[in-house]
């Protein structure tokens, strides 16, 4: 098993269908939810990134991704994908092999 947690809190790490309406469904909804705007309180900070924060919350920070025989082990559609909701600047994901 391999936790791969993120290090910082405006992305997600899922697993999930490859399949392009389905990741437009997503990105929809995750704005619909949590939509890009100027009055969050976090803005008060300093920051401009509330939204990118909300939708992280909608998915994941980290998941655990089963490995048999050095492969990931995942069904027929599963893919494993990184989600950034606040730009593409550098980011770290810390990988973590837990088993034999």
């Amino acid at each position: 098993m391999i936790p791969g947690p993120l290090m910082h809190l405006t992305a997600s790490v899922i697993i999930q269908d490859e399949e392009s309406g389905l990741w437009r469904d997503i990105m929809e909804w995750a704005e619909q939810v949590a939509p890009e705007r100027p009055d969050y309180h976090h803005h008060r900070t300093g920051e401009d990134n509330g939204d990118a924060h909300l939708k992280n919350l909608l998915m994941h920070l980290q998941v655990v991704i089963p490995i048999t025989r050095g492969r990931f082990d995942a069904g027929p559609w599963q893919r494993l994908f990184y989600v950034e909701f606040d730009g593409q600047r550098d980011k770290r994901v810390i990988v973590k092999v837990i088993g034999e």
